[in-house]
């Protein structure tokens, strides 16, 4: 199989790079435009991988795009490429219209191009090809107390951010109900784990003590968030990738819903910190108060359930980035 990976010097993709070459013998092209999300030396240990190869470049340059899937004959397309913190949006949405929209329609066209108009088990030459959009639980926008995201959840974003998300998300729908294109979309709550920027709220939090700095909070803090370690996040999307029915949208939640607030106490007593380093800051616009996944649909047909316990998870991530300081030192970012 031949894969191209939009975003792999990410945080996620990072992550899905190194859980692929560790289980598959896949080729697998890396496209990513390094901006200060991604970082080469998330995949150093296998950047001389003989399946491995990296190309900097952004997904809106179609001639790029072009030169990757004539060279390589790219198969299957995963687009983790994206513009993802809502404060950035708020303060740019253009940034995010661009990358996450823009981008992803550049990414189905060339797709489409050099996949399609040709007879095959799916209306493409290729059986095997599809196009996996990696999407956020953000674009149902809040819950109440009750309640869960399923597939059927409307749309309703709520910052710039989840808005272009929304709209990638309902253009690779289009283009599979338009054109035929053999498409999935995965939507998953809040990621943690190791390579995650502290821009992010665990990393933040972590970083923020370690060095006795305070650790903002918005609002009163009793956001709700369902927390999903990267590595059960990897292999839910291996399941969508080898399994998932074309055309379908899958919800990937970690079943580890926890109050912002809440979370920050259970890192500060892992980490035997005081508690006074928290200090409430006043709300973003356009907050969301909860997000919680209904996994039922992706256990049913896949088989998949996260593994990690969110004590389990957030134990190992604590201590990773506490055995790899210089990697948090030497980030650019601001």
């Amino acid at each position: 199989m031949k894969i191209l990976i939009t975003g792999g010097a990410g945080f996620i993709g990072t992550n899905f790079i190194r859980y692929l070459i560790s289980k598959y013998n896949y080729t697998i092209v890396n496209l990513d435009k390094l901006t200060y999300a991604g970082n080469l030396d998330n995949l150093k240990e296998i950047k001389e991988n003989v399946n491995y190869n990296f190309i900097e470049g952004d997904i809106t340059d179609r001639g790029l795009l072009h030169e990757i899937f004539e060279k390589y004959s790219i198969e299957v397309v995963i687009n983790f490429a994206a513009e993802s913190h809502v404060d950035r949006s708020i303060e740019d949405p253009s940034k995010f219209l661009n990358t996450n929209t823009l981008g992803t329609q550049a990414l189905l066209d060339t797709s489409l191009k050099f996949w399609g108009n040709r007879k095959g088990v799916n209306g493409f030459g290729n059986p095997n090809v599809k196009f996996i959009q990696i999407s956020t639980d953000e674009v149902y926008g809040t819950l109440g107390r009750e309640g869960f995201f399923s597939e059927n959840s409307l749309i309703q974003p709520s910052s710039p951010y989840s808005a272009s998300k929304a709209s990638a998300d309902l253009l690779v729908s289009a283009y599979n109900k338009t054109y035929g294109l053999p498409i999935n979309i995965t939507r998953c709550s809040n990621n943690y784990g190791p390579y995650q920027l502290p821009e992010k709220l665990i990393p933040m939090i972590i970083q923020q003590a370690q060095t006795k700095n305070k650790i903002p909070i918005y609002g009163d803090g009793n956001q709700i968030r369902d927390w999903l370690h990267v590595d059960d996040h990897c292999q839910a999307i291996d399941r969508v990738l080898h399994n998932g029915r074309i055309g379908e949208t899958y919800n990937i939640g970690g079943n580890n819903e926890e109050k912002n607030i809440n979370l920050v106490y259970k890192i500060l007593d892992e980490l035997r910190i005081k508690e006074d380093l928290v200090e409430f800051v006043s709300d973003r616009p356009g907050h969301d108060y909860r997000y919680a996944i209904d996994n039922t649909k992706i256990n049913r047909e896949l088989g998949w359930e996260p593994s990690f316990t969110f004590q389990e998870g957030l134990k190992h991530t604590i201590n990773w980035y506490l055995n790899n300081q210089d990697w948090t030192k030497e980030l650019k970012f601001e």
